[in-house]
């Protein structure tokens, strides 16, 4: 019988309900036709603390060395310490994980060697063929000679890789409350924030895939609500939530509001081209704020506008060289982490721009953070194309209106914009919207929220 991908394999990654959807057998053929597409001869394998996460991340290493690949298994660990052991290593890799998603969920995210992206365009589709193939007529005749296997532990390396990267010696003392959400934050931080002048509070850092305590997924206000009473009822300085798998970080303010991830762009962004001599192109999405681009220009760098997706930034980060990219989505790319997205090292510059001056982050954030954001707002629609068209329809006979088609239809004059983008997976629009003051802002949202679900 063969195998039902259609649900499974998504436009960057593997994700599925275990074992209703996927279960060991087909991870074993996942990793045989990992291994066959990206023709590597050695691989590296990491895992959450998810339940089912070690038995699959065994079965695909299984199917790996009978196509006679050599596997490294640096078992638990975050996403972006899978990343580093691709990139350190040079070799493909394989890290089982389902990220925010709950509990019954896993998936596999795809590496080449030096954490290059495999996503639908750079060889999913073709491992998903493989899989589909196998599944049908049977597993592929092993190899001559059978891979090997070998355990490795990186994560003090991978520690000191990151504060290699970002200068914490001499900042002043911070009180930071971090949640971990029960995911791999929780094995990460005390590693890397070891021996920093930091007193950290720690959140739900028990390794729990269950999530007994609120989802991993701090973009959704709900799980951020512990971490900002949290911060409040300790006076910190800060406020850290990670994701389940840990590469993405949420930032909390010392009043315990949550930060825009377009201003965490725009700082990290400043000081990427302060260690670069003032040069360098940074990457943006199209839907980071107006603060991103015009601090990039006034800190002497290039910014590159590019679509939403992480695919779409690592190929612009190769494209151009840049030395930094960031989303609106708390996903951070860096050149000198193989052009690959952590939040950790995030985290540390966040830290770090606190640390060396004396004033709270609200106030540093102030010169990043210039205009009011909607937020992503989601519609379920009937016709994606229709509504669009109505959209573009709406605003045609203005004259101070531009339009922009890079990623969906992005509306703007001089004083607001708004994108509206479909979602490859689910029958929504997704509305983003900006302005230089909240009534403005308000206004446009309600205008083109209208418009989209008329």
């Amino acid at each position: 019988m063969v195998a039902d991908l259609s649900q499974l394999v998504k436009a960057y990654d593997v994700r599925g309900v275990v074992p209703d959807q996927w279960d060991e057998p087909l991870a074993e053929l996942f990793g045989a036709a990992f291994v066959q597409v990206t023709d590597a001869d050695a691989i590296v394998i990491g895992h959450d603390m998810r339940p089912s996460s070690p038995g699959l991340a065994g079965a695909f290493a299984r199917g790996a060395q009978a196509r006679g690949a050599d596997v490294t298994l640096i078992g638990l660990c975050s996403t972006d310490q899978l990343y580093y052991a691709s990139g350190i290593l040079g070799v493909p890799g394989a890290m089982f994980t389902a990220s925010h998603n709950p509990a019954q969920y896993n998936g596999i995210k795809m590496c080449r060697a030096g954490a290059a992206p495999v996503g639908q365009d750079t060889g999913l589709a073709e491992i998903r063929t493989l899989v589909e193939q196998w599944s049908e007529h049977g597993a592929p005749a092993p190899a001559a000679t059978k891979g090997a296997f070998a355990e490795r532990d990186t994560l003090t390396d991978y520690a000191a890789h990151l504060l290699g990267l970002v200068d914490l010696t001499s900042i002043r003392p911070l009180k930071v409350v971090v949640d971990a959400g029960n995911g791999m934050g929780g094995h990460t931080v005390p590693t890397v924030f070891e021996g920093l002048p930091l007193d950290v509070v720690p959140m739900y850092f028990e390794l729990d895939g269950t999530f007994p305590n609120h989802e991993a997924n701090p973009l959704d206000p709900a799980n951020i609500v512990d971490l900002q009473a949290r911060v409040l009822a300790e006076g910190a300085d800060l406020g850290l939530a990670f994701d389940g798998d840990a590469d993405r970080c949420f930032v909390v303010d010392e009043r315990g509001a949550g930060v825009s991830p377009s201003a965490v762009t725009a700082l990290v962004a400043e000081r990427e081209l302060a260690r670069n001599g003032g040069k360098g192109t940074v990457i943006h999405n199209l839907i980071t704020s107006w603060s991103v681009p015009e601090v990039i220009r006034e800190n002497g760098g290039t910014p590159v506008r590019t679509r939403v997706g992480h695919s779409f930034i690592k190929a612009e980060m190769a494209e151009h060289g840049a030395i930094f990219g960031g989303e609106h989505s708390a996903h951070y790319y860096f050149r000198d982490f193989w052009n690959a997205d952590t939040g950790m090292l995030a985290a540390l510059h966040v830290l770090a721009a606190l640390g060396g001056q004396d004033g709270t982050l609200s106030a540093l954030l102030t010169s990043y953070d210039r205009y009011t954001g909607s937020g992503e707002i989601n519609s379920t629609v009937a016709d994606q194309a229709d509504r669009l068209a109505a959209i573009r329809a709406a605003y045609a006979d203005r004259e101070d209106v531009t339009f922009d088609e890079l990623d969906g239809l992005t509306v703007a004059t001089a004083d607001w914009w708004f994108n509206v983008r479909a979602s490859n997976t689910e029958p929504l629009l997704r509305l983003n919207a900006e302005a230089r003051d909240e009534a403005t802002m308000a206004a446009v949202r309600d205008a083109a929220l209208a418009l989209i679900r008329a």
